[in-house]
């Protein structure tokens, strides 16, 4: 047990006082906009290595930097135009993803050898988060639907899996436009094994998500049921109409 000495005022004796009594009571809050503030300074760091591209004539950062930022605009552009409310927490994990994969293209992915391995594992976090989300709003929304929790952890692998294969597809014509153009490739390729590696560590976030993020998800699934269900036809007006 972690304890703590203290002294009496009055020069008595000292005595050992679990940490933890101590800490009864205190509440650890962050602000409410610390999210925001979070997403904001991510999104200043993607601008800044859109500048360093820009700066140095590098259209690969430029490309793939101007992508992530692009990216982090998504969620208030879900909630504005189509009403589905992203999370700050879920905000956040999308902010991440992209600021780590616009740092990888200075060099981290060359840099340190597992770096690809942790954007892949968390890109794949964020296709399968979408994967279930949609799904599982589909299956509250229709009766005609219905995706047993089982079905549900292969349907996640399987589309997070499906997307990483296309992915890898486009990796690989990048490359092959790349060198047939005499330019730098958008997108790198190293080869069968890097595929592989790739396709595994995809394997590996959905099952994360699978295993531990659906809880997280329940938020964004009753935003896209609710979505759904205000674009239902009214049968009302389909009996009017005929």
């Amino acid at each position: 047990m972690l304890t703590c000495q203290t002294e009496r005022a009055d020069g008595g004796e000292r005595r050992f006082i679990p940490l933890r009594r101590l800490c009864e009571g205190v509440k650890w809050r962050l602000p409410p906009n610390a999210g925001s503030l979070a997403a904001g300074g991510m999104r200043l760091a993607i601008a800044g290595i859109l500048g360093f591209g820009l700066a140095t004539l590098n259209a690969s950062i430029v490309i793939n930097a101007a992508a992530a930022l692009s990216i982090t605009y998504l969620p208030a552009v879900l909630s504005r135009d189509w009403g589905i409310r992203l999370s700050p927490g879920l905000t956040l994990w999308v902010t991440t993803a992209v600021l780590l994969h616009a740092v990888g293209m200075v060099g981290l992915y060359d840099g340190l050898w597992w770096y690809d391995h942790l954007t892949h594992t968390l890109s794949a976090m964020l296709v399968a988060a979408v994967g279930y989300a949609s799904a599982r709003a589909v299956d509250k929304y229709s009766e005609a639907v219905y995706l047993p929790p089982r079905f549900m952890f292969v349907f996640i692998l399987t589309f997070t899996l499906a997307l990483g294969v296309v992915w890898e597809v486009l990796e690989f014509f990048a490359r092959l436009a790349a060198d047939y153009l005499g330019v730098e490739a958008i997108l790198v390729q190293y080869g069968l094994a890097d595929t592989i590696t790739d396709l595994v560590f995809d394997t590996v976030g959905a099952v994360l998500v699978a295993l531990f993020g659906t809880e997280t998800l329940s938020g964004l699934v009753d935003s896209l049921h609710q979505r759904l269900e205000e674009a239902r036809p009214n049968a009302g007006d389909g009996e009017r109409q005929s």
